[in-house]
């Protein structure tokens, strides 16, 4: 597969790599999101980092995404952290979308414009013919998400409960290109 792109943008958002000097504004974004991120987000129970394992974590996403593999990227409204995004390889042929948001800015459509853009840039790719976004039953706002952008919901499986707020059902939403083609028109990203 080509390497994902690099950055996109979005409505009131610019998605771009996550640097070492974002460190200690992102150790501050995910230390008063806490609360809202631990019930749904795996990777919260590990929080909070010192700024040295942040660094590393961020270095770890630069390493993969050089390699080929997942991008990992910070949602930015000028110079505010509104949340984190990424697009993940999980199958031959699909990307994963994962967002999370920033407590002070839930509710305001930013994880749906995040996975707009990163769905115009996963389909940017040749060898990507379909996008995903899972989520917990029990997560019903994350579920608005693609609903929203017209993914169509194709299997709940059980899973295994990874975050406290999970009830260990997968929803597993998808669109294929052609889907999104017809969906999104000539509109750009």
């Amino acid at each position: 597969m080509d390497r994902i792109p690099a950055a996109a943008h979005a409505p009131r958002l610019n998605l771009r790599r996550w640097e070492l000097g974002d460190a200690e504004a992102l150790n501050a974004a995910v230390f008063v999101s806490l609360d809202h991120l631990r019930p749904w987000m795996p990777w919260a129970k590990f929080e909070p980092l010192t700024l040295e394992a942040r660094h590393a974590l961020i270095r770890d996403w630069e390493s993969a995404w050089e390699a080929g593999g997942d991008l990992v990227l910070g949602a930015f409204a000028g110079d505010a952290i509104v949340g984190g995004c990424g697009l993940h390889e999980r199958s031959p042929g699909a990307l994963e979308i994962g967002y999370w948001v920033h407590i002070a800015h839930v509710r305001l459509g930013y994880a749906t414009e995040m996975s707009e853009a990163l769905t115009h840039l996963g389909f940017g790719i040749d060898e990507i013919d379909r996008v995903e976004i899972h989520h917990d039953k029990a997560n019903v706002a994350s579920a608005g998400v693609p609903r929203g952008l017209g993914f169509e919901l194709v299997t709940e499986t059980p899973d295994e409960i990874s975050a406290p707020g999970e009830i260990g059902i997968d929803c597993a939403w998808v669109v294929t290109r052609d889907a999104w083609t017809l969906r999104s028109g000539t509109r750009e990203n």
